[in-house]
């Protein structure tokens, strides 16, 4: 079989022997309802666990929507039409309803990047912000002892709704829910403190009980209150498939169980290599996003195989932290046991890949230069093909071989 894979604004093409293959990962076939903004007024019409949004305002309230920042997909500018005509009708005034995009520690917006994000309807009609890490609000701290300190707009609002879209998140289990709490419109403090436990076993992608981290975001949003969710799910064309609206745990679940039919991959057993990609441009343009791919590969890979990253990363690692743990540490093992004991953000990506570096080889198909690509303790490689042709050396003729053209999205699951 060929197979193409997304490499920048190209493709990389692999020969994969048909007895080798085992399966290629993509989407699953899923029946869908409505999409786009109808299926989002649909979950606003049938919220989960919670009263009508128009029933929980009240006119003369002051209200924080809380959404993504523009290094999310969350397609803000879709949801808002809905959003703000059931405040509208509700009886909320345009001048009582701020928009807040969670930064997290992310630089800040643009007014022409404000605007793309919210929709011309809500840049026009309300207040339009960026959260401001520098002026919070306390709440105290958690359990963990993360810090729950939060955008002074937020925390003073009588009502908070929470927008975002729900993805598989490598330490968090998924994203959405009281992720735009924390750590959305959080300090840079608190974030620190809360992704410091990723390094345990149990915060994983795709799982939800008994996640340290997922516990502590639910914990500190509990603490701050959200009155109400919209989240949605994207397909691999970022539209609109599945919209969930009401309370910030029951809906998000839903939304979780959503998820895992149209992208979790149920596997019965681990390959010998692994062939990922995120899908080409703008997904994979460093090394900072593409792990993603990375880290979900890992659940597909037998300890000792090869996986096999294709990405771009025409502009290298993409963060500075992260560059300084790649370039700096004298061995993978050695930001494994950094990063307990001096949490870093950036470093907790550099980590990530070295957590996979215990168990299985990288091979990096990319621009980057192939010297650089061995100072960060990986084998480079300049096409999938001869990437390819070398693991099926090391790992032998009968190596098995999963393919992930959609490495960002999709999750393996073995089954016992």
């Amino acid at each position: 079989m060929k197979m193409d894979f997304g490499f920048g604004t190209g493709t990389q093409s692999v020969e994969i022997p048909d007895k080798n293959l085992l399966s290629v990962l993509g989407p699953n076939a899923v029946d869908l309802g409505l999409t786009g903004e109808e299926e989002v007024i649909r979950a606003l019409q049938n919220p989960i666990g919670s009263r009508p949004l128009g029933k929980i305002v009240k006119p003369g309230e002051k209200i924080a929507i809380v959404t993504s920042d523009i290094t999310r997909p969350m397609p803000t500018h879709l949801v808002m039409p809905a959003l703000l005509d059931t405040l509208y009708e509700a009886g909320v005034d345009p001048g009582d309803i701020t928009l807040v995009f969670g930064l997290g520690i992310h630089r800040e917006h643009t007014e022409s990047e404000k605007r793309k994000l919210a929709g011309e309807q809500a840049y026009a009609q309300i207040r339009v912000m960026d959260s401001t890490p520098h002026d919070c609000i306390g709440y105290g701290t958690t359990a963990s002892g993360t810090p729950v300190d939060i955008t002074r707009v937020v925390a003073q609002a009588d009502r908070r709704i929470c927008l975002g879209n729900i993805e598989y998140h490598y330490f968090a289990g998924y994203s959405g829910g009281g992720k735009a709490i924390m750590p959305g419109v959080s300090t840079g403090e608190a974030i620190q403190m809360n992704h410091r436990m990723m390094v345990r076993e149990e915060a994983a992608a795709g799982r939800i009980d008994g996640n340290p981290i997922r516990d502590d975001i639910e914990e500190a949003a509990a603490m701050v209150g959200i009155d109400f969710i919209i989240n949605v799910v994207l397909d691999e064309k970022k539209r609109i498939v599945r919209a969930v609206a009401g309370d910030a745990v029951l809906a998000h679940r839903e939304g979780c169980r959503f998820l895992d039919q149209l992208y979790r991959k149920e596997l019965t057993e681990r390959a010998d290599i692994v062939l990922v990609s995120q899908g080409g441009f703008p997904k994979d343009l460093n090394l900072y996003q593409t792990q993603k791919a990375l880290d979900n590969a890992k659940h597909a890979v037998k300890n000792g195989g090869v996986i096999i990253l294709i990405g771009s990363c025409k502009e290298g690692l993409g963060e500075d932290e992260f560059e300084r743990w790649m370039t700096g540490s004298p061995s993978p093992g050695a930001m494994v046991e950094r990063i307990g004991k001096d949490f870093r953000l950036g470093g907790h990506k550099a980590a990530a890949i070295a957590m996979v570096l215990e168990n299985a080889d990288i091979y990096m198909v990319s621009e980057m230069d192939p010297a650089f690509v061995e100072r960060i303790f990986l084998r480079p490689f300049d096409s999938a093909q001869a990437a390819f042709d070398a693991a099926f050396e090391k790992m032998g003729p009968d190596a098995t071989v999963l393919a992930m053209p959609y490495g960002g999205s999709t999750l393996p699951h073995v089954i016992s």
